[in-house]
């Protein structure tokens, strides 16, 4: 059993780790904000955050998996406010809400640089680290398989709807809409909204009874 004092060290380090994980992050981040591009390098990051090199690479082995971990961050906090968001309305209220609250736009010319940033550097991650991603987007799948699970309960939804599919096929739909918003423009001369989004998703979800 380790003593006291040695508890404490190694809560130390954990901080030391965690702060400069953190900083690396927030680096990154500052970035992203002010360029909209994640072809930055690792040396700019560790001049950004007044560390070193070797403190970098004793964190992370590369730049794509210092993005993982911050993409896993935002991830994973914006995924429990969402749920919060929706987890007491019915399932197609709970559909649209998350949808529009994935689809809103950036409040601030530095967040749209972020959002653009990392939309675009999703398709690299899930080719180099595709299972890594995966773990990244899970707490999203979970809470869209838990939204057609409801609306399936409450009869909103079809009962043959085959969960895992489609909530795949939901999140893929909603984040490659967002990835090729601008193309709407472009095509038909109106941006894909976040109603336009729900629409598709939800016509082959609806109970027809």
């Amino acid at each position: 059993m380790a003593r006291p004092s040695e508890r404490a060290a190694e809560a130390d380090r954990a901080d030391v780790k965690e702060d400069r994980v953190a900083r690396f992050m927030r680096s990154a981040l500052a970035i992203l904000g002010e360029t909209g591009r994640t072809d930055f390098t690792v040396l700019e990051v560790v001049e950004r955050s007044k560390t070193s090199l070797r403190s970098f690479y004793q964190h992370f082995s590369t730049k794509d998996e210092l993005l993982l971990a911050l993409i896993d961050t935002i991830m994973t906090e914006s995924t429990a406010r969402w749920r919060t968001d929706t987890d007491t309305l019915p399932g197609p209220t709970a559909l649209r809400a998350l949808i529009e609250r994935i689809a809103q736009p950036a409040t601030s010319s530095t967040q749209d640089s972020i959002n653009r940033g990392l939309t675009f550097y999703n398709d690299h991650l899930a080719e180099s680290l595709p299972r890594e991603y995966a773990r990244v987007l899970a707490p999203l799948h979970q809470l869209i398989a838990d939204i057609l699970r409801r609306g399936i309960a409450e009869g909103t939804f079809r009962a043959d709807v085959e969960v895992a599919t489609t909530t795949v096929l939901i999140m893929q739909s909603l984040l490659g809409a967002m990835r090729l918003r601008s193309l709407g423009v472009e095509l038909n001369g109106s941006p894909i909204s976040a109603a336009h989004i729900y629409e598709f998703c939800v016509r082959g979800l609806r109970n027809p009874a």
